[in-house]
């Protein structure tokens, strides 16, 4: 039996989570966590069936996991003023942060569960959200009518692509894996990927239904989403 490890970008699934499951008792963060956790181990068990002389016949493959990879950032916790009504605004206390502080705790309990954790960069400052800057230069609308709401706090992830290149080259490397499956629909991993090929790793990414950049495609060995495919808007 061939050994697996899954590693998944927090960012890119948390985001797509939104997306996918939309009921109101999956909006929990012992759900999310939940929910990851049964996407990766689909991914052990492939197989299709077919039809031979009237016959069904079943092809199918069992892999024994590795480890689950789970690469993200702490939430942003500390105190700042909103850019134009200068009200104080404590992100420890959003949604957001304590969303993703017991989504954490609960990744932390499920068997064969690593958190690979970054960091935030120094603050960006406020800035102005793209949209609303088209309508400034455009004359539709003017500077004095700007609210906090026009505005986004820049905040950028680190070590969080390095850890999970590092992380590829050792399992490849090591000879610790037979395959693996990425979580995630960014091209930054494109080197990674690739590296894991070279050294014979069977590598499948999964995008969660997410369509991909065509030079992504071309340097993996398979493609499958095991989440719920997510329905189109009307």
């Amino acid at each position: 039996m061939s050994r697996t490890a899954i590693l998944v970008d927090g960012g890119f699934f948390l985001k797509r989570y939104q997306n996918i499951y939309t009921r109101p008792d999956e909006q929990t963060a012992e759900m999310a966590a939940k929910n990851l956790y049964t996407m990766c181990l689909s991914h052990l068990k492939e197989g299709k069936s077919f039809k031979n002389d009237g016959q069904n016949n079943s092809y199918n493959k069992a892999h024994d996991l590795y480890r689950i990879f789970y690469y993200d950032c702490e939430p942003l916790t500390k105190k700042y003023h909103y850019p134009i009504s200068k009200k104080a605004i404590n992100f420890a206390q959003s949604e957001t942060a304590l969303f993703r502080q017991r989504f954490f705790d609960c990744l932390k309990t499920q068997r064969k569960v690593a958190l690979r954790m970054g960091y935030l960069s120094e603050i960006g400052g406020w800035t102005i959200r793209p949209s609303v800057q088209k309508l400034l230069l455009s004359g539709k609308r003017s500077y004095d009518s700007l609210t906090d709401e026009d505005f986004t706090l820049e905040v950028k992830q680190k070590t969080v692509d390095m850890k999970v290149g590092l992380d590829v080259a050792s399992l490849a490397y090591k000879k610790q894996v037979e395959q693996i499956i990425l979580i995630s629909g960014d091209s930054d991993f494109l080197p990674a990927a690739k590296l894991a090929r070279r050294e014979g790793i069977d590598f499948i990414l999964d995008p969660m239904y997410k369509q991909i950049p065509s030079d992504l495609s071309e340097h993996i060995d398979g493609l499958r989403s095991t989440c719920p495919k997510p329905q189109r808007k009307a």
